[in-house]
C-alpha cells in the first residue's frame, strides 16, 4: 500500500476514513478522531506527496485516478463499509470515489469542498492557481498535481450518487464553499448541508472540532 495510515478508535465499530486536504497530513484529524474513537473505528490516510507517505518526483504518480485507487486499497482491508471523510481536496475525492464507485463507501462527509468545474476555462483557472500556489501549500511541485482537475466526471454524476451525503461548510470560509454546499445539497439526492457557525476552512482542527465531530457522529446515527 502507498499510503501511510493511522489507526485508531474502536476494533470492530463502525469504520470512518479521514482524507486531508491539500498540503495538509493525516495529523490534520487527530482532534475529531479522538472525539469518535470510542464509537467508531476511525483511520486516516496521508495521501501521496503528504505527512509519513512517499513523495516520488514523478508528477505521473499525483492523479485523482491513482489517489481514487489508493483509497480503495485502504477501503478493501477493512471488515465493512466506512463513512469517508474528507476536507477540501480530500473532500473532492470523497464525491470522486461516491461518483465513480457506486457504495463501495456507505456513506460520505464533506468539509469545505466544492465538486469541480464543468467549464473547461474554469478548471484551466483553478489548475494554474494549484500549481502557482504550491509554495503556499508546502509542497513539492509535483505534488499539486493531485488537485488538478482534467474533467468534470463529478459535476456529471453528482445526481447518480446513491449514498447519504453530509456536506459541512463553515460560516467564515471563503463564500464559493457555502455556494458549493448548496449546489451539492440541491444536486446530489441524499445530501443535506450543514453550516458551522464561525466555522473557518480547517474547522476541524481547531476550537470547531467537536462541532464537526458530533456533526459527523449525528449523521452516521441517523443512518440506522
Amino acid at each position: 500500500m502507498r499510503l501511510n495510515v493511522i489507526k485508531g478508535g474502536t476494533n470492530g465499530a463502525q469504520p470512518i476514513v479521514f482524507v486531508h486536504g491539500l498540503g495538509s497530513a493525516a495529523t490534520t484529524w487527530a482532534r475529531c478522531m479522538e472525539l469518535l474513537g470510542p464509537r467508531f473505528e476511525v483511520l486516516a490516510v496521508d495521501l501521496l506527496g503528504h505527512g509519513d507517505s512517499p513523495v516520488p518526483d514523478n508528477p505521473d504518480e499525483y492523479t485523482r485516478d491513482l489517489a481514487l485507487a489508493d483509497l480503495d486499497e485502504v477501503l478493501a482491508r477493512l471488515d465493512s463499509p466506512a463513512v469517508l471523510v474528507g476536507h477540501s481536496l480530500g473532500g473532492y475525492l470523497a464525491l470522486a470515489h461516491a461518483a465513480t464507485r457506486p457504495q463501495a463507501a456507505c456513506a460520505i462527509v464533506v468539509i469545505n469542498t466544492g465538486p469541480g468545474f464543468r467549464d473547461p476555462e474554469k478548471r484551466q483557472a483553478w489548475n494554474d492557481r494549484s500549481i502557482r500556489n504550491a509554495n503556499k501549500f508546502g509542497v513539492p511541485p509535483q505534488v499539486t498535481n493531485l488537485n488538478l482537475q482534467n474533467d468534470s466526471v463529478v459535476m456529471e454524476r453528482l445526481a447518480e450518487i446513491a449514498v447519504p451525503v453530509l456536506v459541512l461548510a463553515g460560516e467564515r470560509d471563503r463564500p464559493e464553499y457555502v455556494a458549493s454546499g448548496e449546489y451539492l445539497e440541491r444536486k446530489v439526492p441524499h445530501a443535506r448541508l450543514q453550516i458551522i457557525a464561525g466555522g473557518e476552512h480547517s474547522m476541524h482542527e481547531t476550537t470547531h472540532a467537536a462541532e464537526v465531530a458530533t456533526a459527523i457522529e449525528d449523521f452516521i446515527s441517523a443512518q440506522g
